[in-house]
């Protein structure tokens, strides 16, 4: 029943109480005659009293004769002694009982409208703040639905995953022509699990998909199905598949499903119970409702190694689409459509662009091109340049320049040494990244400078002459620094780790050490998001083999910084050219220093 049919139905029962007092009162106005008190004591007198009924506030009665037609009355009482003292002087007496109807109204509906108010006012808060507001909605889902024109996303407005697009053009297809799919016995799958690292366009390609099928869209986060209560989140799951089948053809679309789906344990105590019941709810429901009705089920996770096995199993969750970071031409292809939301100048190369973003997400790619249209208002520009480009490229991975550190003499010249010798090793190195800025203004995220490198292309496979190498660009700071002042500082201590653990990777993950032979003794996690391990790694080896691998770590990193070192001894004249410009300028590119450009394109440039 909606709710025009529940208001209609008040007004009829007001209605009808409304009638039944007025003819209560119509009736007791014929049939009974109000008489003043003197009134009633002279019939009294008389003899025409028939039987009275006494109460606290007036005398009710029966004439023995009707008067004036009326053959009952009422008056209301008088004190009998003050009765008795007017009547000697004749005075005609009359009582007026006090109104207490309104004051007993008020007495009940006050405290009510207080309590009403102070649960409005003061309680809800609490209890919306504590999250036990499912108690008062107890099974109505908080889906929002969005149909087409709410969505306004089409697979126009989605680039760089053309393998998930492929993959779910077909469900477009049986939304709208589901007999074409039907007439060789097959079904769309039940269920499609959209998996992949943050910022890469999930949720993005669930709208483009109800955006080209022109069908409702019913979008829910995981976590909103989980309530305090047991059984609010079961209940929330049935209502939302019941709106779905009343609208279908539609797309069910769960976000975060990780917040729901999680793997079931052993034995809880009570800690789990609502998370359960709403996974078993959910279960039910795919199993319960037939795909021909044209409901597809769509959810997003970056955290598929934490799902229940349950939904993953075939006839649930049919299909996994990865929704991966993209490659250079895909980065190509989402920079051209976040494009046209800023007027970019004509010396954007998006190719260059694409090329120097290696690694970054749709999200990312957004988010550069926003800081970059920032930038560009930020000096008063008609348009946004590559150089605005450059600059937000660094904001985001190196953080904001803090022009107002200033370093002192000492520091600032240990700084330059040291990133000229990360920037004439990566140069000198063959297969290294190219070099493509240097910087010795301090930023934000703590760095005193950085050398920016930038990819030529991506790289799926890395051999260990390349694993080596990238250690020994990163052990070259601190070999500048001994080579120079004879003592080394705090300032490689990003570098250590990070050389530390490809060292550790290539003996424990990727069976490069020759001493330990080809062995994995540390897995990869599954995780988008990170590893998850916290603290101690599981070790499941010897005390003697993690005493080589220890050996073998040590022995990598010293080989690098070893090279590192012949490396800027060979080129020392180069360290202190090269030092010298930093210290002049604080930030280079290889034009300034032709020294730093890659061996071919020196000698084009020479």
């Amino acid at each position: 029943m909606d709710k025009k049919q529940q208001f209609n139905l008040w007004y009829v029962a007001l209605a009808f109480a409304g009638i039944l007092l007025a003819q209560g009162w119509w009736q007791t106005y014929r049939t009974v005659e109000p008489l003043d008190y003197s009134d009633f004591l002279a019939l009294l007198k008389k003899g025409e009293i028939a039987e009275v009924t006494v109460s606290q506030s007036t005398i009710e009665g029966k004439f023995k004769t009707p008067q004036n037609g009326k053959e009952f009355f009422v008056t209301t009482r008088v004190d009998p002694a003050i009765a008795n003292d007017l009547a000697q002087y004749n005075v005609k007496i009359s009582g007026q009982a006090s109104n207490g109807f309104l004051s007993t109204l008020l007495s009940w509906i006050v405290p009510v409208l207080f309590f009403f108010a102070l649960y409005m006012f003061f309680f809800r808060r609490i209890i919306d703040k504590q999250g036990l507001g499912g108690m008062m909605n107890v099974g109505k889902s908080k889906a929002k639905v969005y149909v087409e024109k709410d969505t306004g996303v089409t697979f126009a407005d989605v680039a760089g995953v053309d393998e998930a697009e492929a993959e779910l053009v077909e469900i477009v297809g049986f939304l709208k022509d589901k007999e074409k799919y039907a007439r060789l016995g097959a079904t769309i799958p039940r269920g499609i699990l959209l998996v992949g690292p943050p910022g890469t366009g999930k949720t993005l390609i669930a709208k483009a998909v109800a955006g080209e099928a022109k069908v409702p869209f019913f979008s829910i986060s995981g976590s909103e199905f989980v309530e305090m209560f047991v059984g609010v989140g079961a209940a929330r799951v049935r209502d939302l598949f019941e709106q779905a089948r009343k609208t279908a053809p539609c797309i069910i679309f769960i976000d975060e499903l990780d917040a729901l789906g999680k793997a079931r344990s052993g034995p809880s105590f009570g800690g789990n119970d609502e998370k359960e019941q709403t996974l078993n709810q959910l279960l039910t429901e795919l199993d319960g409702f037939d795909p021909r009705e044209g409901i597809v089920l769509l959810a997003a996770t970056n955290r598929p190694e934490i799902l229940d096995p349950a939904l993953l199993r075939a006839g649930r969750f049919d299909r996994q689409v990865v929704v991966d970071r993209p490659d250079k031409s895909g980065r190509v292809e989402i920079l051209k459509v976040h494009m046209k939301k800023v007027k970019a100048d004509k010396d954007v190369d998006l190719e260059q662009l694409a090329q120097l973003t290696t690694g970054f997400a749709g999200a990312d790619l957004a988010n550069l091109i926003n800081e970059a249209a920032i930038f560009a208002t930020r000096r008063g520009a008609k348009s946004v340049t590559m150089k605005d480009f450059v600059e937000a490229f660094e904001r985001i991975v190196a953080g904001s320049e803090k022009k107002s550190r200033v370093l002192n003499p000492d520091d600032k010249k240990r700084v330059a040494y040291h990133e000229m010798g990360h920037a004439l090793a990566a140069a000198t190195l063959p297969g290294a990244d190219p070099v493509q800025k240097i910087s010795i203004i301090p930023r934000s995220i703590g760095a005193l400078g950085y050398t920016m490198q930038r990819p030529t292309e991506d790289k799926y496979l890395i051999t260990l002459t390349e694993l080596k190498n990238r250690m020994v660009v990163l052990m070259a700071g601190r070999a500048a620094e001994e080579l120079i002042f004879k003592e080394i500082s705090t300032g490689a201590a990003d570098d250590i780790t990070r050389a530390t653990d490809i060292a550790r990777q290539i003996v424990t993950r990727f069976g490069m050490a020759k001493e330990l032979g080809q062995a994995v003794f540390e897995r990869q996690g599954s995780s988008y998001i990170g590893d998850n391990m916290v603290g101690m790694r599981q070790k499941d080896y010897s005390d003697e083999t993690a005493q080589k691998i220890d050996l073998a770590v040590k022995e990598l990193i010293d080989e690098a910084y070893a090279r590192a070192k012949k490396i800027l001894t060979t080129r020392h004249k180069d360290l202190e050219a090269g030092t010298h410009i930093l210290l002049e300028k604080e930030t280079i590119t290889p034009e300034d220093f032709k020294a730093l450009l890659p061996k071919a394109a020196k000698a084009a440039a020479e």
